[in-house]
């Protein structure tokens, strides 16, 4: 579905609607229960996760609207204001917070409250960021799911030196303001040494960025982009996608919408299926089903490689027949 067909109902449910200012109101003789949503995405653009999270809630009884209303906070790829949107939910005393859109929305929820039960949905380790003691035993009031996106950086660095194995300069598009953004760099920079590459940093926090750093990538002369693991990034795709192609730089990116929307390859876990487990572990500890600190996180280990023909021919770009044979998806 494309944003602008989404239709006027739709969207003002993504929102929340008029219902989203509602904390615990009566359906028919049954009270529903409030649930925060807290995403440092955009609602339009997360239509598809959204959607694939109501499935999880549906799955363990709960439907919004029903026995259930959602509260849906919205960062639009600003970070800074996820802790004071953290607050109101908790303020609101939901009773429990999806806190989705990477470490960011999760550390801003923890932050906010020991006692609610926060469930994450995040591309790094949560060991690592201090969300959880362990995998197997959170602890604490925090559970979710784990993405191994922003570790991938490297082999995608890799599939890209596959199709383009003469470019000797590969930019790296990244937000700085993400707690992954660090580690990737790395990843990607150690990676690029090995493979005998220049790895040029181009930084990316706001929409005006993204111009200036397609004019410096084209400075240094860089015969690829690698887009870093980031919700932003992943909120404004087909911004990144247009320039990609004005620019005519083959491009790889890290989830599969960015391949559906005109993008050149994408190497990563399906984000839509981390959604919708984490829609059943919410509707899990709401029925009481275990304690937050019992619930495992759940690992999102299963990779897709996309490729889209339809780009690479614009590119003038000739798929290498084993890159064609590992993918899982090629759109022609």
């Amino acid at each position: 579905m494309q944003f602008g067909q989404l239709k006027r109902r739709e969207f003002i449910t993504l929102l929340g609607g008029t219902a989203a200012a509602w904390p615990l109101v009566a359906h028919g003789q049954q009270m529903t229960t409030a649930l925060g949503f807290l995403s440092s995405r955009s609602p339009l653009e997360s239509a598809s996760v959204v959607t694939a999270f109501r499935e999880g809630l549906n799955g363990t009884g709960f439907a919004n609207g029903q026995n259930l209303s959602i509260e849906f906070r919205w960062a639009e790829g600003q970070y800074d204001r996820l802790p004071s949107l953290a607050t109101e939910l908790v303020q609101r005393q939901v009773a429990a917070i999806a806190a989705t859109g990477d470490a960011v929305s999760a550390l801003a929820a923890k932050a906010a409250t020991t006692t609610i039960p926060i469930i994450f949905v995040i591309g790094g380790d949560p060991v690592r960021f201090g969300l959880v003691a362990s995998i197997n035993r959170p602890g604490g009031n925090i559970t979710g799911v784990s993405l191994i996106s922003s570790g991938l950086g490297a082999k995608r660095l890799g599939l890209l030196h596959e199709l383009i194995p003469n470019a000797a300069v590969i930019a790296l598009l990244l937000n700085p303001s993400n707690p992954n953004a660090g580690p990737e760099r790395e990843d990607v920079q150690q990676a690029g040494e090995t493979l005998g590459k220049k790895i040029v940093v181009l930084n990316v926090s706001s929409d005006g960025d993204f111009e200036t750093a397609f004019a410096a990538l084209v400075k240094q002369h860089a015969g690829g982009l690698l887009v870093a693991t980031d919700p932003f990034l992943l909120s404004r795709r087909d911004q990144l996608v247009a320039l990609a192609e004005r620019y005519a730089i083959p491009t790889m990116y890290q989830f599969r919408e960015f391949a559906t929307a005109g993008g050149l390859m994408s190497y990563g876990t399906n984000i839509t299926g981390a959604y919708r487990q984490a829609g059943e572990y919410v509707g899990r500890i709401l029925k009481g089903e275990k304690a937050v600190q019992d619930l495992p996180v759940f690992q999102q280990t299963k990779l897709e490689l996309i490729i889209n023909l339809r780009t690479a021919k614009a590119l003038g770009l000739n798929i290498p027949t084993n890159l064609l044979v590992f993918a899982d998806e090629v759109i022609e």
